[in-house]
């Protein structure tokens, strides 16, 4: 790689950790600490999903898309399971399940070379390079950290005071 193209891979690299990981995994935590065991499994109506299930279904995307996709480990994903659990796992369990995953895909993120950015992956039924796989998963997990923050302050009547 050149110059450049270094100085575009590292600030990619760089902004995906900081809102991914930096930012927004601590967000998750910290709406699962203010949450109680059922309040993380509440659900306001038969459509709509609790943070329980969020949380369940961020892991699973993480690891399908980054951890397998991307750093080649193997993980084999039943999406459906992630919406229909209800109460399977704990408070503690889903707070060491996003401390675990961050700290897992710090590093695999940190070493996408410049061929895993450009080239082509199977995801899902598509193709996407691994630059739109970082944006996705960047902005993913954003869309799904704002739902877990509006049910945490919808349920609390409180701020989650992230600034």
């Amino acid at each position: 790689m050149n110059n450049t193209e270094t100085q575009l891979r590292n600030a990619l690299i760089d902004n995906i950790l900081r809102y991914l990981i930096d930012e927004n995994f601590p967000r998750v935590i910290k709406c699962l600490e203010m949450l109680n065991e059922e309040e993380i499994w509440y659900r306001p109506n038969s459509q709509s999903n609790s943070v329980g299930n969020l949380v369940l279904h961020l892991n699973g995307n993480l690891n399908q898309w980054i951890l397998d996709y991307i750093g080649g480990k193997p993980f084999v994903r039943n999406r459906q399971l992630e919406f229909d659990a209800e109460k399977t796992h704990s408070k503690e369990e889903l707070i060491l399940m996003m401390t675990n995953l961050s700290e897992e895909l710090r590093p695999c993120i940190q070493s996408v070379t410049r061929d895993k950015l450009l080239g082509i992956l199977p995801i899902q039924n598509q193709q996407e390079t691994g630059i739109s796989v970082l944006i996705h998963i960047t902005e993913h997990f954003s869309f799904h950290t704002g739902q877990i923050t509006f049910i945490t302050k919808w349920l609390k009547e409180q701020q989650t005071n992230f600034y």
